[in-house]
């Protein structure tokens, strides 16, 4: 199965109040939107497009040099995204996946289980739903007495016993291309002038067209960040993975919760990260290390069996069997 993947990063991020696009906002280290398009390149795509509107040559910029992007302009809804795409991808790929340039947190591995269902069931749509604690804002899942889905409806054209329906829609959909690319053209415009992607599912119902589904295990990984407190939210929780990978590759963490840690980050086992340590951008630490408490570490090497005890490194080489500290700055 060839597969091509579209993240969508073309919105404003009003709620974010800030001069800075939503997609770049960093995120353990790294823009959101690069989050997005590492987890993509674990599903081994034939081609990944990004589609930019607000503020493009800024998004455009912090994009990893191998990744393609098209422009909407103006934005009118996800169908319209996608559509922009139409002219490179179509007939490149058997699947289209679509993913969203401020959804960091999914899974590759929830990506691939729903990549599966959807080639087991020759779906023309496939669709990733979870189950919040609190579905008030979602679209809902429509499905039928058997179980299959038939539809999204949107919370407020929902009647009251569709409000009730707990299953939500995260966005995420996958498509057999072939289907994909013309009935993009069958999209109506909403009341606003947008057109949702969302509607196809209805679409491919109507039809008779197979439709999977995969509810999503972990609703966090469907979390879109919209403001300061989904960004916190979505913090927490990759803190909390990247801390959980790190204690099972051999390192002590005395206190995770005050343990920061980034995505370029590497620590040798046996090595103690004690209490309100910092460790940030390229760094690189050895074996049977003592860091902290209370150091910063910024894109700094740190060699086997160094101690360092409340100081700041930042972009320097510690050599092996050094102590540092305290009240250390070395740069």
């Amino acid at each position: 199965m060839t597969l091509s993947i579209i993240v969508l990063a073309a919105g404003q991020g009003t709620r974010m109040k800030s001069n800075l696009p939503k997609v770049l906002h960093p995120l353990a280290g790294w823009p959101i939107v690069n989050h997005v398009l590492t987890t993509a390149q674990q599903l081994q795509p034939a081609h990944v497009l990004v589609v930019l509107g607000h503020d493009k040559e800024r998004v455009e910029q912090a994009l990893p040099p191998d990744v393609t992007s098209v422009t909407q302009s103006p934005q009118q809804g996800t169908g319209h995204a996608v559509l922009q795409t139409r002219p490179l991808l179509r007939g490149k790929s058997q699947t289209v996946l679509v993913l969203y340039g401020d959804t960091p947190l999914v899974r590759g591995a929830t990506l691939r289980q729903m990549l599966d269902i959807h080639a087991q069931r020759d779906a023309a749509v496939s669709l990733l739903t979870f189950l919040p604690q609190n579905v008030t804002g979602y679209g809902r899942i429509l499905r039928d007495d058997s179980g299959n889905v038939r539809g999204i409806v949107e919370q407020k054209d929902a009647t009251p016993e569709q409000r009730a329906i707990q299953e939500a829609n995260s966005g995420i959909l996958c498509f057999r291309a072939s289907w994909l690319w013309p009935h993009l053209d069958q999209l109506a415009p909403s009341a606003g002038g947008e057109y949702y992607l969302t509607d196809l599912v209805a679409i491919a119902a109507g039809e008779g067209e197979a439709i999977g589904s995969l509810v999503a295990e972990d609703a966090t990984e469907v979390m879109g960040i919209n403001d300061r407190c989904h960004l916190a939210d979505a913090e927490a929780e990759l803190q909390s993975r990247l801390n959980r990978e790190l204690m099972l590759g051999g390192v002590t963490l005395r206190d995770p919760n005050t343990i920061y840690s980034e995505m370029g980050v590497r620590v040798g086992r046996d090595t103690v990260i004690e209490p309100n340590t910092f460790l940030r951008g390229n760094t690189t630490i050895g074996e049977q290390c003592v860091i902290g408490p209370n150091t910063l570490l910024q894109d700094a090497t740190v060699e086997n069996n160094c101690q360092i005890i409340a100081s700041v490194v930042s972009a320097a080489r510690i050599e092996e069997n050094s102590k540092i500290g305290p009240f250390a700055h070395i740069r």
